[in-house]
């Protein structure tokens, strides 16, 4: 065995480069199932099972449908024997180039690899028409940052385009001991409810454009930042005197309407995916 795997106590293979850390604590796993919400004909879908800390759990709610994608195939391997009911539920694929799994609406849990925690959230943000709601969990400096308002250091890319289409909610603190092999950083539990597209962003990806553009020199004033991004005619009123930071959701919401009736053409990527 090289140095970029070890063993859990069941002989399941933890490898690092897909950023496995096994949630072991019974009572915290419990936790996070009790916060998903209940309702009639719910699908559900969990971002990487692993071992099934969670699964087991997941699997005694009352879903009408249940999914779970795993791009590890050892662990798809583990979970079907382990959990027989998972037979013909389990997606074996990489989360970030998967189809949107259902065709109605649907929720999300997951313990989210650390090392692609932003692009999993770009991907919801992809599939966010039909997400009700998104139980993860994260390295907690991550999910602090996403549940951040304007005016905190750490409010930030993330923070302003998951509140644009979620109310954010900081659930609870997750101690590396309660993980196999421990992590060397602190995880938090967040939990996204959807806002039904409240601000009518029709165009998601010029969206993310402006808010990035603006974050991306977030000690210039938006006059600044987004002077290569955004004609000359929105360079002038008082938002363009502050800093991105300061800047409330409902704010970059009112920059993306200017943007939009001034027509600026942006070069759009393809997909939400090339963005993060």
């Amino acid at each position: 065995m090289d140095h970029t795997s070890s063993r859990t106590s069941n002989g399941l293979l933890l490898k690092k480069s897909l950023g496995q850390h096994f949630l072991h604590d019974e009572n915290v796993c419990r936790k996070i199932v009790e916060q998903v919400t209940l309702t009639p004909g719910m699908r559900l879908l969990e971002i990487g099972p692993g071992g099934g800390a969670i699964t087991k759990y997941l699997l005694q709610l009352p879903a009408n449908e249940f999914k779970a994608i795993e791009i590890d195939a050892e662990k798809v391997i583990y979970l079907k024997k382990t959990y027989p009911q998972l037979d013909g539920k389990i997606i074996s694929q990489d989360i970030l180039k998967a189809e949107i799994p259902f065709e109605g609406r649907f929720s999300i849990i997951g313990n989210f690899p650390y090392n692609i925690s932003s692009p999993i959230l770009f991907k919801i943000l992809e599939w966010e028409p039909q997400v009700d709601e998104v139980i993860g969990m994260f390295q907690k400096e991550v999910a602090l940052r996403i549940a951040s308002g304007p005016g905190s250091k750490v409010y930030g890319i993330l923070s302003v385009l998951m509140q644009a289409f979620f109310k954010v909610t900081y659930l609870l603190d997750v101690h590396e001991n309660c993980f196999t092999p421990p992590p060397k950083v602190k995880s938090g539990v967040l939990k996204f409810t959807t806002l039904h597209n409240q601000f009518e962003i029709a165009d998601k990806r010029r969206f993310i454009i402006l808010v990035k553009a603006a974050f991306n020199q977030r000690r210039k004033t938006l006059r600044n930042a987004l002077k290569s991004t955004v004609p000359a005619e929105m360079l002038s009123g008082p938002l363009m005197d502050k800093r991105a930071e300061q800047l409330a959701v409902a704010d970059f919401v009112a920059l993306y309407r200017q943007l939009l009736l001034h027509g600026k053409p942006v070069g759009l990527p393809a997909s939400l995916q090339d963005l993060h």
